[in-house]
């Protein structure tokens, strides 16, 4: 009896491999009948043109959407390159500009050697469109110096109130005006 149990345990496991290995065979061929229904039906869409109302098919369009994603990847791929080799142009044009223009500024600093920046505190007239016009306060403060001309090269903005805004404990209000002044000045 032992061993017509295990004959019949065999049997019966034999039996479930050999279904599943029938399982397995079954879903191979049917795979591939669709694989191969699927390739005559495209050969039949290149003899006649499927009409606008017949679909691909999922495979179908599994197939188009990777081509379409590959295509797109691709051109980003190019598009991507494209961009890094006009980057290093323009980064090789912004270096050569940057050593002209500091070439430049040496030469100009060397062609004025009795050129000196010069401290001071003179007003800035008000132009006719509201702006400081500071040409006249830096010539004043270079001429003070002993200087013929000068340009200003920093500028100091305040804004003055009289006495009773001040007590009122406010900083700004009827009255009150800014005025700018010429702290620092290049001059010649």
């Amino acid at each position: 009896m032992g061993t017509n149990r295990i004959s019949n345990y065999l049997s019966g496991r034999a039996a479930a491999s050999l279904l599943r290995a029938c399982v397995c065979a079954g879903a191979i061929l049917l795979t591939g009948a669709m694989a191969f229904a699927q390739d005559a039906a495209k050969d039949a869409a290149k003899s006649n043109p499927p009409a606008a109302a017949e679909s691909p098919g999922f495979f179908g369009s599994i197939g188009r959407w990777f081509d379409e994603q590959a295509a797109k990847f691709n051109s980003n791929m190019k598009d991507a390159r494209s961009n890094v080799e006009n980057f290093g142009r323009e980064a090789g044009v912004a270096a050569k500009t940057t050593v002209d223009n500091a070439k430049g500024a040496a030469d100009a600093v060397a062609r004025i050697p009795g050129a000196r920046v010069i401290t001071g505190h003179e007003r800035c007239n008000v132009a006719p469109n509201g702006a400081p016009d500071c040409l006249a306060a830096a010539m004043a403060v270079c001429k003070t110096k002993g200087f013929e001309s000068g340009k200003s090269v920093d500028m100091t903005t305040s804004e003055i109130c009289p006495a009773h805004v001040y007590l009122s404990g406010r900083n700004s209000g009827e009255g009150c005006h800014t005025e700018t002044f010429v702290s620092r000045v290049l001059c010649q």
